[in-house]
């Protein structure tokens, strides 16, 4: 069977419920939960430690876990409203049906005493209505939150549960995930199959991964993640949060060793728009790029495949107005090496529009620098 892969989440159908949207009351938590920073770590390494048994103390109650309501609209029934034939229909079917809800489930984790909590877009992607459920055992308690807003290029959401403004939520740190190590520990908390605050443990097997998007940089790890854990945390040997759960190649549904998390370090790039705009605004070069092979670089007079070759360059665009040409091998943006066609989306996107940038290109055989003032990406426009 050919393996997939898959995003994280839950889906089950439950019954069109009436519930209020509105947020109510303050949410108290215990001011004496210990947050991330609690964690005493003598070693990177946890065997023969208590580490991981302090790490999930320290960092359990600041993961929530994520319940999602949505209506499905009924089959049309060929009427439409005010229909002079609708006195002819049975009694039963004058009144108006409660319309059939599907609900989601995932996990999240709060990174503030405001409320927020982080999670997958995925997760709360055409919600009507978003719960979060707080605490464990008998303290649980489910409260409304309201969406500040997602990014579906990244798989990142923002949400936001009310506060109590005499109370302090317990909440988790990002940390840098540039540092990390391939085969460092790491700790992964989540609400699988709706086993809530679920810890599994495991290591970084890679960085770096794509899966076919253009801002693809996922950390992979064997740490146990199922279905339900979208947007739970993983989280390093110091306690801090450097990747968001996201996805799992799989053949059956089932974790198979190959999990999938967002880096922090990208996450903290997204976080800062979706609280203050909702949504992300991303740069635009204009460009279509080709990968580097290696018969490419000695056509193009390279000392190694790497750097990102212009196959297209957009009318009008701001490529086109900067000079860069189809040709042009793009090797450095903002003095940073393009070590792979990956990484210059990445670079261009995180760059304000109205910036202007320089970038080292290798045209005819000889490096050049072009200077390009960097514009809004559109949905329309291409890759980068």
């Amino acid at each position: 069977m050919k393996s997939s892969v898959k995003k994280i989440l839950g889906w089950t159908a439950v019954a069109a419920l009436a519930l209020p949207m509105a947020l109510s009351g303050g949410i108290s938590i215990s001011s004496g939960v210990p947050t991330a920073h609690a964690v005493s770590v003598d070693t990177d390494s946890p065997l023969g430690t208590n580490n991981i048994v302090n790490i999930a103390k320290a960092t359990n109650p600041a993961v929530v876990n994520v319940r999602t309501k949505a209506k499905v609209k009924p089959a049309s029934r060929g009427f439409s409203p005010g229909n002079p034939f609708e006195r002819f229909l049975p009694p039963q079917q004058h009144r108006q049906q409660p319309a059939p809800e599907r609900g989601g489930s995932g996990s999240g984790f709060i990174i503030g005493n405001e409320g927020y909590i982080l999670t997958n877009h995925h997760v709360v992607d055409g919600a009507d209505q978003v719960l979060v459920t707080l605490g464990q055992g008998h303290e649980e308690r489910e409260v409304p939150a309201k969406l500040i807003g997602s990014d579906p290029k990244t798989d990142i959401a923002l949400i936001q549960i009310e506060s109590n403004a005499t109370g302090t939520l317990p909440h988790l740190e990002l940390g840098n995930s540039d540092k990390l190590e391939v085969g460092e520990w790491v700790v992964a908390i989540g609400n699988p199959f709706g086993l809530s605050h679920t810890v599994t443990t495991g290591i970084i097997s890679a960085k770096g991964r794509s899966m076919g998007g253009p801002y693809d940089n996922f950390i992979q790890t064997d740490a146990s993640i199922n279905p339900g854990n979208s947007g739970g945390p993983l989280i390093n040997m110091k306690g801090d949060v450097i990747g968001i759960n996201t996805a799992i190649i799989s053949q059956s549904g089932g974790n198979v060793g190959i999990g999938f998390a967002i880096p922090s370090n990208l996450v903290m790039e997204i976080v800062q728009q979706l609280k203050e705009k909702g949504k992300v605004t991303r740069g635009w070069l204009g460009v279509m790029i080709q990968k580097i092979t290696p018969d490419l670089a000695d056509s193009f007079g390279l000392k190694e495949a790497s750097g990102a070759l212009v196959n297209q360059v957009a009318p009008r665009g701001p490529a086109e107005k900067g000079g860069i040409l189809r040709g042009d091998v793009i090797v450095k943006f903002e003095n940073r090496k393009i070590s792979s066609i990956d990484e210059l989306p990445r670079l261009v996107a995180s760059v304000s529009p109205g910036t202007r940038v320089a970038l080292e290109v290798v045209r005819e055989g000889r490096v050049q620098t072009v200077h390009v003032t960097i514009e809004e990406l559109t949905p329309s426009d291409a890759r980068a």
